[in-house]
């Protein structure tokens, strides 16, 4: 197998086992029960995109930014995407709308997708895929295999979130969604501020 496929590979393999439990399909899993599933794929994917040509032309830069300085960061936007969540959640407008319609073609498709692309775009500066994207680049010197490999892992994983967050949104109310995910992003958050404090 040309050297060249088999970092496509690991960069597939690694970044699809690592993103399976993370942040990333967390948030895209929630912006799917809140918008139309098609611009939030949209948005991600591009997102996704941006940041593997980020990675994998930069190759094993990232990796030297100042830890504390990329936790700190990651640290204060999960806190924002908590609070924005659980007051959403926990806010007392009439639930009884916001059931009916689902919460969904309330918004335009740019809106929904450049909104899902913002949140994917934020999530993953720092994510330990974007990192083990730049470090595979820098070892095996093909950043392009390396970057098309991670791009079709983060692609997989949020078109299973999307497909997840359809039904979801189908069978659980939205406030519910949002107030668990809220505890999920303070959680994140949390984590990431201890990195940058004792790490």
């Amino acid at each position: 197998m040309a050297p060249e496929l088999i970092a496509a590979a690991t960069a597939f393999a690694i970044i699809f086992l690592a993103e399976l439990p993370d942040k990333t399909m967390v948030a895209t899993l929630v912006l799917t029960t809140r918008y139309r599933a098609w611009p939030v794929f949209a948005g991600v994917t591009a997102a996704f995109a941006v940041q593997c040509v980020v990675a994998a032309t930069f190759g094993g830069v990232l990796t030297l930014l100042p830890d504390r300085v990329v936790a700190g960061v990651v640290a204060v936007l999960f806190g924002v995407g908590a609070f924005l969540l659980l007051k959403e959640g926990f806010s007392r407008d009439d639930d009884e709308t916001d059931s009916a319609s689902g919460g969904l073609g309330q918004v335009t498709f740019l809106r929904a997708a450049l909104t899902s692309f913002g949140v994917l775009f934020a999530a993953e500066w720092g994510d330990a895929s974007q990192l083990a994207t730049a470090g595979l680049a820098a070892r095996y010197g093909t950043p392009v295999f390396v970057g098309l490999g991670a791009f079709l892992a983060l692609t997989t994983v949020a078109a299973i979130a999307v497909l997840v967050g359809r039904k979801l949104a189908s069978r659980i109310p939205t406030r519910l969604v949002q107030r668990v995910s809220g505890f999920v992003f303070a959680g994140f958050a949390l984590v990431a501020l201890w990195q940058a404090l004792v790490a």
